[in-house]
């Protein structure tokens, strides 16, 4: 080992969800920097190429991807395609996430189904085809991104709490079962990044005197600083690392 090869992704292949942008797009961009051929997913071919195409002016390995994640159909011609197209998958960085802050009181019974269907069942979806992938070759790195919003909550978001707690109980459950074939199943919870999902919260006065007063690191996340987590938990460095969750927060969970 020497610093050349050090988390080192050379000759892996990366399916990273959710990737046209925030947190998706920042972990894309440094699996790739490290070495792996990135597939960018999102729902929209003509949002994609663009972000392929400025990946490769980089000098880096990217290829678009569209598939809704959701759909149980779309997702099995995606991986039909990885196989054809690329002949294996190391890597799974499952990304994609849907929000609805309302009180449970408001929320319907369709509500959090399409909460849980997003978030929860389209990810044990995406774990369950990337792992018939890597199972003959005995190996690969599950990687579930979950959020400091499951073993935490708060008034209002009720089902975005029970979804990314489910995806965490999921995460062990994938770890258990499939590390005796050279699988490891990890997941990534961030805590308050300054994304595009949240621009209309970043230089709020309230909000930033709550990040000052919770976040030891008195700020936002900046998206850049969430892929060394995933380059880490993909790497071969994290070989002996399975079932674990890595919080990304700025010390928000570890401050009261």
């Amino acid at each position: 080992m020497n610093a050349d090869t050090l988390f080192s992704l050379r000759g892996r292949v990366a399916l990273v969800t959710g990737a046209a942008r925030g947190l998706g797009l920042a972990m894309a961009t440094c699996l790739a920097r490290a070495g792996a051929r990135v597939l960018v997913n999102g729902r929209e071919p003509a949002r994609l190429a663009p972000i392929a195409d400025s990946l490769r002016a980089q000098g880096l390995d990217a290829v678009p991807l569209a598939f809704d994640v959701a759909d149980e159909a779309a997702t099995a011609a995606a991986f039909a395609a990885i196989t054809r197209e690329h002949g294996q998958l190391d890597i799974l960085v499952s990304n994609v996430g849907l929000r609805n802050r309302r009180a449970i009181g408001d929320l319907t019974r369709a509500d959090m189904r399409q909460m849980l269907e997003t978030n929860l069942t389209g990810a044990f979806g995406l774990a369950k085809a990337a792992a018939e992938l890597m199972l003959p070759r005995r190996y690969g790195r599950l990687i579930m991104v979950t959020s400091v919003a499951g073993p935490l909550s708060r008034s209002g978001d009720a089902a975005y709490t029970a979804s990314k707690g489910g995806l965490a109980a999921l995460t062990r459950s994938l770890a258990v079962e499939y590390g005796p074939h050279g699988i490891t199943s990890n997941a990534i919870a961030p805590g308050f990044f300054a994304t595009e999902t949240n621009a209309y919260l970043v230089g709020d006065a309230a909000m930033q005197a709550f990040l000052e007063r919770r976040v030891p690191l008195r700020r936002w996340g900046n998206p850049a600083e969430i892929g060394g987590a995933a380059v880490f938990l993909a790497s071969d460095e994290a070989a002996y690392v399975n079932g674990h969750v890595l919080t990304v927060d700025g010390g928000f969970s570890a401050s009261y």
